[in-house]
């Protein structure tokens, strides 16, 4: 690959626009709730199962309920979607703040990371 073209996609990764969002991880068996803030809610959702299925979550409480019920007794979805402009501007605030608005619709529901 030529230096121009790497120079072009290394530019177009940096002005991405990722969705932002709350990510959700549901137990199915017991419908506890798991919420998270996510700068890429693809991504982030993947790291989650990986560490998931390879017993290495943090979250102890959503690891044992992963180890008893598996993949398929979860339901991982995006509850939220931030809409933004600028990928370089910090959107914590905002994303703190919608995690919270949907724990309110959800008063049961734990976060995913503390």
């Amino acid at each position: 690959m030529d230096m121009i073209r790497k120079k072009q996609l290394l530019e177009e990764y940096k002005n991405r626009l990722p969705e932002m969002g709350v990510i959700s991880l549901c137990c199915k068996a017991t419908a506890e709730a798991f919420l998270g803030i996510s700068k890429d809610t693809k991504a982030d959702l993947n790291s989650a199962c990986f560490k998931l299925s390879s017993d290495g979550h943090p979250n102890k409480v959503l690891q044992g309920l992963w180890n008893k019920y598996g993949m398929d007794g979860f339901e991982c979805s995006v509850l939220k979607i931030l809409k933004y402009e600028d990928p370089c501007e910090d959107h914590t605030a905002e994303l703190e703040a919608l995690r919270e608005k949907c724990m309110a619709e959800d008063p049961g529901a734990k976060k995913i990371w503390r």
